[in-house]
């Protein structure tokens, strides 16, 4: 008598691939579509945590692209000065406007202490701006350097991070922070909150990769979901129940447009970080960040996977790996990241 379940692996089981094997004997990352080579230019966009893998690449001697630079630290800290970007609608209208195939109303926002800001990057700018010239003139520069990043990369890495969004109710352009959190106003009249759905994410990730795919058709996608609880919700009700929801829709995201479309690999940072397993050991005290051991883990993980020309051996055990003092020291770098919704509780 045969059934499904009789030729499958040892990882379909929970009994043999989680139970038992504690936080650093689970790797769930499987084998990806595609690796990445050592001449690979990457590129890395998203949540916070995106940061974390970027810090990995260049770590491990990887071409972690930068195609904005200048003289103080808000360069290279992403490819491009986009900051976060924390939803798909976003990162699409970031195309969108980078190709002047969108072009929003909204154009600065002044912060209380007089200077503009970018309303699609209003932290990038420690000291703002002066005039709407000089942010003109900077926004032209930033969105040039954000088209040689997507037409360059070989490799894009997304990490999707919030489904919660503040958006305008003139011409639907998304902004990264809520009006009033970071520069300008909140009108009632002009802006308004939307938490998206799995079914609007796939369509806009589905869109946003058959852009990219235009101006770059060698491009290969890594797609995560950020373990990173919401720092707050909109929704007016416990924030637990609203970072569930926000985790799960974007998980289902990404799952659908892995399955989809080609050359697109879903890596499983936020199983790594929050599944049973894990047991809360890669939180920090605030439940919230991650620890520099969890970042260790997870890229010694993603190395694994993607970085065959360093490959690692699996972790087979219950106790984690030794670090270095160096590689702490690194994790710890990698571990301060810029956040833009922290500015939320500030």
């Amino acid at each position: 008598m045969t059934n499904p379940y009789a030729a499958a692996p040892d990882e379909a089981f929970w009994s043999r691939a989680v139970a038992g094997r504690g936080p650093f004997g689970v790797d769930p990352a499987g084998e990806p579509p595609f690796v990445i080579g050592p001449d690979d230019a990457v590129a890395t966009a998203g949540s916070c945590f995106a940061q974390h893998i970027a810090g990995a690449l260049a770590q491990r001697g990887y071409r972690y692209l930068v195609t904005e630079t200048g003289p103080d630290e808000s360069y290279g800290v992403f490819p491009a000065r986009f900051g976060n970007i924390y939803t798909v609608r976003q990162l699409l209208q970031t195309f969108d406007r980078a190709y002047a195939l969108f072009r929003p109303i909204e154009r600065s926002w002044t912060r209380k202490d007089g200077a503009l800001v970018d309303p699609f990057r209003p932290r990038v700018e420690a000291a703002g701006f002066s005039s709407v010239e000089a942010l003109e003139a900077d926004r032209r520069c930033h969105l040039a350097a954000v088209r040689r990043m997507f037409e360059d990369c070989d490799v894009f890495i997304f990490t999707l991070g919030l489904t919660e969004s503040w958006r305008s109710k003139e011409d639907g352009a998304v902004f990264p922070l809520a009006p009033g959190v970071a520069g300008g106003d909140f009108d009632p009249a002009r802006h308004e909150f939307h938490n998206f759905e799995p079914e609007e994410m796939t369509a806009d990730l589905r869109a946003f990769l058959g852009k990219l795919r235009t101006v770059n058709p060698k491009v290969r996608v890594i797609l995560t979901v950020s373990p990173v609880p919401l720092i707050a919700t909109a929704e007016m009700r416990h924030v637990l129940l609203s970072n569930t929801y926000s985790k799960a829709a974007l998980r289902v995201t990404a799952e659908a447009v892995a399955r989809r479309e080609p050359d697109v690999a879903y890596f499983p940072s936020y199983e790594i970080i929050t599944g049973a397993q894990a047991g809360g050991r890669f939180f920090a005290e605030d439940q919230r960040n991650v620890t520099t051991e969890g970042v260790a883990h997870v890229m010694d993980i993603f190395a694994r996977a993607f970085l065959r020309a360093e490959a690692a051996p699996r972790l087979d055990h219950a106790a984690g790996p030794a670090l270095t003092d160096e590689a702490r020291a690194a994790y710890a770098q990698a571990a301060d990241v810029v956040c833009d919704e922290e500015a939320i509780e500030s």
